[in-house]
């Protein structure tokens, strides 16, 4: 696979996510609907939180996120449970284009090299397999947050 297709295909469906959000009301980032575990802010949260863990952690690369996402945006977690403010919504829209551009350069030329972490529950042995995994899970939050946009709508 080329390393210029499965990275451009991750941008597309950042700027996808990023430009559904560019209208959305300050007031309804933050609602959980009835139904939903999660608000659209956390949904975007979680996207940079798991793709730090999936790409970057299993490849062996230092963290490209805060120490804190994983308390706010990880696995099991929900808005609920929160005890402080989470990191602000500009914050996270910026790091979600910023994150691709960050994989580019740690990945780019590098898709196939093997993961460091070996016993990873994806069972993923090589990078461009960590972004095939992402991105199935990055579309899925998609399309959490397209259910959540039409219901506050």
């Amino acid at each position: 696979m080329r390393d210029s297709y499965i990275i451009g295909l991750l941008g597309r469906t950042r700027n996808n996510i990023v430009q559904k959000l560019q209208d959305l009301p300050e007031s309804k980032r933050n609602i959980v609907p009835e139904g939903f575990n999660n608000s659209i802010h956390w949904q975007i949260g979680h996207i940079l939180t798991v793709t730090n863990f999936l790409v970057f952690h299993f490849a062996g690369k230092p963290s490209v996120i805060p120490d804190n996402y994983p308390t706010f945006f990880g696995p099991g977690t929900k808005p609920a449970d929160w005890t402080e403010e989470p990191p602000a919504w500009d914050t996270l829209i910026a790091e979600l284009s910023q994150q691709v551009e960050l994989i580019q350069e740690h990945f780019e030329g590098h898709l196939s090299d093997p993961v460091v972490v070996k016993e990873n529950f994806a069972k993923a042995e090589t990078v461009d397999e960590l972004l095939v995994m992402n991105l199935g899970h990055e579309n899925s939050h998609a399309g959490m947050i397209n259910s959540l946009i039409k219901v506050l709508a």
